[in-house]
C-alpha cells in the first residue's frame, strides 16, 4: 500500500461519504415519484429484493476493486486485471460517465439553490405568488442567464470540498452533510406524522397490490435498485481506494445500502403524505419537487419553513452526491497526469461547468437546432447515454471482473468468515444474477430505443 496516499479517519466517515455518494436526487425526487407511477408497496417490496441481489452485489465490487487497487478507478482495472484487456474499459466508460453525469447533475443542483433561495426571501417578504403552479420553475427554466448564475454557485461548493482533500474535503464535509440532511428528513417526517394523508401514504408505500405492477414497473425497480446506490461510474470504487485493507467490505456495503433505502423510504413518505393530504395525484411525475410540493407547502401551518428545511436537504443530497462523481475524475487526473490535487480540481470544476453551459443553452437558447437520438437538448441526450446505456454496461463490467477475473479468491478476500454459502451466493450473484438483471435492463432500453 503506498504511504502517501489518503484514507478515511474511520469505517463511519466512509459509510458517511459512501451513502452521500449514493443518496441524491435519486432518493429524494426519483425514488417517489416512479413509485408513485408504478403502484407503491409492490414496487417498493420488489424494489428492496432488487437492492440486495443487484445493488449489494455490485457495490461490494467496486469497494473491493477500489481498496484492492488503492488508485483511481482506470488504473485498478489494470493493476487488478492480470493481462486482460478488456479491464481497464470499465475504468475508463466510469470515466466518461462521471464526467457527463456531473456536467448536468450540477445544473439541477442550480435548481435546486435557486428554489432554495426563493424560499428564504419568500419567507422574508410573505410574498409566495410565484409557486403557484409550477410558475417558478417555469420561469427558471426560461431564464438562462439565472441557470447559469446557480450552476456556477453549485459547481463552484463541490469543486471547494473536492479541492480541500480526501480529510478537510470530502470527509469533513460529509461528517456535517450527511448527518444534517439525516436531521432534516427526520424533521419533516415528524411534521408530516400528523396531517390526514399519512396514514394513507403509509399504506400506499408498505401494502403491496402486485396487479398494479407492470412489467415495466419491474424494470424501474431493477434499474433504480442500480442506479441508486451510485453504482458503475467508478464513485464507490475510488472511495473504496481510500479505504484499509483490514475493513470488511459486506457489513460496511450493507450498512451504506440500508441507509440509503432508509432515506429512499422516509423521503417517499414525507412526499406521500404531503400529496395525499391535498388529495393530488400520487403518479404526478418529476413535477413532484419542483412544481407541486412548493404549492402544497404554502398551504400547509409553517410551510414556508418546511419548504425551506425540504430545498435544504435536497441541496445537502445533490452536493453529497456530486462530490463524489466529481472525485472520479479528479483521483483519475491527479494521480495519473501527476498534476496536483488543487490544480485538477480548478480545472475539472471549470471543464465541467464550461459543458454545463451547453446544458442550459441547449434547453432554450439553442433548442431549435439540436436533436440527436430524438432529445431535443444536451442534457436529455446525456441523461439518456449515462443512465440507460454506459451505466449499466458499467455495472456489468465491474460485477463480471470481480466474480470471474478475480473469481474465488476475491470472494474469499472480501469474506473472511468461513462462510460457504455467503461467498457462493456473492460469487454468483456478481456472476450472473446481477449482470442478467442489468442485461435485461440495457435489453429493454435499446429496444425502447428503436421502437
Amino acid at each position: 500500500m503506498p504511504n502517501n496516499r489518503a484514507h478515511w479517519g474511520s469505517r463511519l466517515a466512509f459509510i458517511l461519504a459512501a451513502a452521500g455518494s449514493a443518496i441524491g436526487l435519486g432518493n429524494i425526487w426519483k425514488f417517489p415519484y416512479i413509485t408513485g407511477v408504478n403502484g407503491g408497496g409492490a414496487f417498493v417490496i420488489l424494489y428492496l429484493f432488487c437492492i440486495f441481489a443487484v445493488g449489494v452485489p455490485i457495490l461490494i465490487s467496486e469497494m473491493y476493486i477500489g481498496q484492492k487497487a488503492q488508485c483511481n478507478n482506470v488504473q485498478a482495472f489494470r493493476k487488478l486485471a492480470s493481462g486482460n484487456k478488456w479491464g481497464p474499459l470499465a475504468g475508463w466508460l466510469g470515466l466518461g460517465s462521471a464526467f457527463m453525469i456531473l456536467s448536468f447533475y450540477s445544473v439541477v443542483g442550480g435548481w435546486i439553490l435557486d428554489f432554495e433561495f426563493r424560499a428564504i426571501t419568500h419567507l422574508l417578504t410573505g410574498d409566495f405568488t410565484d409557486f403557484e403552479d409550477g410558475a417558478a420553475l417555469n420561469s427558471l427554466l426560461g431564464n438562462p442567464w439565472r441557470q447559469l448564475a446557480w450552476h456556477a454557485v453549485f459547481m463552484s461548493l463541490v469543486t471547494w470540498i473536492v479541492y480541500r482533500g480526501v480529510k478537510e474535503g470530502l470527509e469533513k464535509w460529509n461528517k456535517i452533510l450527511m448527518p444534517t440532511l439525516m436531521g432534516l428528513l427526520v424533521l419533516l417526517f415528524i411534521r408530516v406524522m400528523f396531517l390526514e394523508g399519512f396514514s394513507e401514504a403509509f399504506s400506499f408505500l408498505f401494502s403491496p397490490d402486485f396487479s398494479k405492477l407492470t412489467g415495466d414497473g419491474a424494470l424501474e425497480a431493477v434499474g433504480h435498485s442500480f442506479f441508486t446506490l451510485s453504482l458503475g461510474m467508478g464513485a464507490i470504487m475510488v472511495y473504496g481506494s481510500y479505504l484499509d485493507e483490514n475493513e470488511n467490505l459486506v457489513k460496511t456495503s450493507l450498512a451504506v445500502a440500508f441507509l440509503d433505502t432508509l432515506i429512499a423510504l422516509l423521503a417517499g413518505l414525507v412526499i406521500f403524505s404531503i400529496v395525499f393530504t391535498y388529495d393530488l395525484d400520487a403518479s404526478a411525475g418529476p413535477g413532484l419537487i419542483f412544481a407541486t410540493l412548493p404549492t402544497l407547502f404554502n398551504k400547509m401551518t409553517g410551510g414556508s419553513l418546511l419548504s425551506i428545511a425540504f430545498f435544504f436537504m435536497i441541496t445537502f443530497a445533490a452536493i453529497t452526491s456530486a462530490v463524489s462523481i466529481l472525485e472520479v475524475v479528479i483521483a483519475y487526473w491527479s494521480e495519473h497526469k501527476k498534476v496536483s490535487r488543487e490544480k485538477a480540481s480548478l480545472i475539472i470544476g471549470f471543464i465541467m461547468f464550461a459543458v454545463g453551459v451547453l446544458h442550459v443553452f441547449s434547453t432554450n437558447l439553442w433548442s431549435d437546432i439540436f436533436n440527436i437520438l430524438g432529445k431535443t437538448n444536451f442534457f436529455d441526450l446525456f441523461d439518456l447515454l449515462t443512465s440507460s446505456y454506459m451505466l449499466p454496461i458499467g455495472g456489468v463490467m465491474i460485477a463480471l471482473f470481480y466474480g470471474w477475473v478475480l473469481g474465488p479468491q476475491s470472494v474469499d478476500n472480501t469474506i473472511k468468515d468461513d462462510n460457504p454459502v455467503l461467498k457462493l451466493g456473492l460469487l454468483w450473484a456478481c456472476r450472473l444474477i446481477a449482470p442478467l438483471l442489468v442485461v435485461i435492463i440495457l435489453y429493454s432500453k435499446v429496444k425502447e430505443l428503436f421502437a
